[in-house]
């Protein structure tokens, strides 16, 4: 894995539990890591993005007060002089597939399950340097793409709703330029 000079990065650590906290600061200082900016839950946080610019937020998903799907749905939001686009890094205990799936269609970037390792969030991190995912909007839905992939020589059939044409059949664009 490449080393990447992380020194200038600002990050913002959420998380209602002290020790966890501390634990990842103390990781991302050991990555050379030196703006690190810490909040209680979602409500501290907020007051955290509006005061500074932060280039990349490590939450925990379940937090007393404002827990991270009001946090995250907010920060997607752009509305409160936040980027939208920053980079969001959830991190839980808790990694059931019914939670990493809501962490996924909220908007995160990244998900790490705890316990954490400085590895496991170096991996993160480098992950979204060297393979970041273009932002998309849809009815429902503003975050990084969720697909991990994406090839623009694609030519396979359309199946999102928004495809279908109004009898019910898939409308593959694609098709239609090769034939």
């Amino acid at each position: 894995m490449k080393a990447y000079s992380l020194d200038n990065v600002s990050t913002l650590v959420v998380d209602d539990n002290r020790f966890m906290r501390t634990i990842i600061v103390n990781v991302l200082r050991g990555l050379s890591i030196l703006h690190v900016a810490e909040a209680r839950d979602g409500h501290e946080a907020l007051a955290e993005l509006r005061a500074a610019p932060i280039d990349l937020i490590i939450m925990d998903w379940e937090m007393e007060g404002m827990g991270g799907m009001q946090l995250l749905q907010t920060i997607r939001s752009g509305k409160r002089g936040i980027n939208p686009l920053v980079p969001v890094i959830v991190v839980s205990a808790n990694t059931i597939a019914r939670n990493v799936i809501q962490a996924r269609d909220t908007g995160m970037t990244e998900f790490l399950a705890k316990p954490v390792s400085a590895a496991s969030l170096y991996a993160r991190i480098v992950s979204i340097i060297e393979s970041p995912r273009r932002f998309v909007r849809t009815g429902s839905y503003f975050g990084p793409d969720r697909r991990r992939r994406f090839d623009p020589e694609y030519v396979g059939p359309r199946r999102r709703t928004e495809d279908q044409r109004r009898d019910g059949a898939l409308d593959d664009l694609d098709a239609v330029k090769r034939a």
